[in-house]
């Protein structure tokens, strides 16, 4: 089975980006990310593409998948067939926003670390 193409507009601390990027990781996916805060650039390219300015927002083989969870996207890849069943799992929610306690660290200028 050949690897999709995709790009992902991800924010830099944020529990459905972090749920698409323990699915890709679940699926051992090659991808680029975008990330929205580091870069505005990628903000306004994800929503000049996606039509939309929620993220996170992947794009796959150069189908636009807008405002898109981890199991969403999951769940997408599995019905398109672009990737097979697998029994590995996540150590992260894949439809889940940040905690109130993550959204406050944020607001502090703490890191909060990324655990797929």
């Amino acid at each position: 089975m050949s690897k999709p193409e995709i790009t992902a507009y991800l924010k830099t601390h944020c529990g459905w980006s972090n749920g698409v990027r323990a699915v890709l990781k679940k699926y051992d996916l090659p991808y680029t990310e975008k990330d929205i805060i580091v870069n505005p650039a990628f903000r306004w390219e994800m929503e000049q593409k996606s039509g939309q300015p929620l993220s996170p927002c992947v794009e796959v083989n150069g189908s636009m998948l807008p405002d898109i969870s981890g199991e969403e996207l999951e769940q997408y890849l599995l019905q398109n067939q672009l990737v097979g069943t697998t029994d590995r799992t996540t150590s992260v929610p894949l439809n889940a926003p940040c905690s109130d306690a993550q959204h406050e660290a944020m607001r502090r200028g703490e890191p909060i670390p990324f655990n797929p």
